[in-house]
């Protein structure tokens, strides 16, 4: 069974040249992390659906800049398709606070993580491109890969 693909915006927030990740794995069921962001709903920009969806998995306010990387996953086994498009942002306002929680409970951990420690494997992440994309300077494309949890 095949759905129409889900598309979701990402951002890649450096601070300190340390990029910010989230888990969305409530209790722990996974060590994956990924950009924070999320579906996009209609009528909404794409900067306008990236903002909210920072705010309510960081508490951060950010400011939306161009597009650096577009990136597509799926499920063979349940027909899921996401089309991602991953923005540089820059953060003006709020600060990763410890009592902090996800309204919607998906996000559980909110962290900045080195350059070095992602590419010496020490976090698990998706996509593979991340990394060139957070700290490169051309728009890059990620074709279709299967999901992982």
């Amino acid at each position: 069974m095949t759905r129409p693909p889900r598309i979701a915006a990402r951002a890649l927030i450096l601070d300190r040249d340390r990029l910010l990740l989230v888990n969305a794995y409530p209790g722990g069921t996974s060590d994956l992390w990924c950009a924070p962001g999320g579906g996009v709903e209609a009528g909404q920009s794409l900067a306008d659906n990236l903002a909210r969806e920072v705010h309510e998995e960081t508490g951060l306010t950010v400011t939306v800049g161009e597009p650096v990387l577009v990136n597509e996953f799926h499920d063979p086994a349940s027909g899921f398709h996401q089309i991602e498009i991953f923005f540089r942002c820059r953060i003006t306002g709020g600060t990763l606070a410890p009592g902090w929680t996800d309204p919607e409970g998906i996000v559980t951990e909110r962290q900045f993580f080195s350059r070095s420690a992602l590419e010496l494997g020490q976090v698990r992440f998706k996509p593979d491109s991340l990394i060139d994309a957070a700290w490169g300077v051309a728009l890059r494309y990620d074709p279709l890969e299967v999901i992982v949890r």
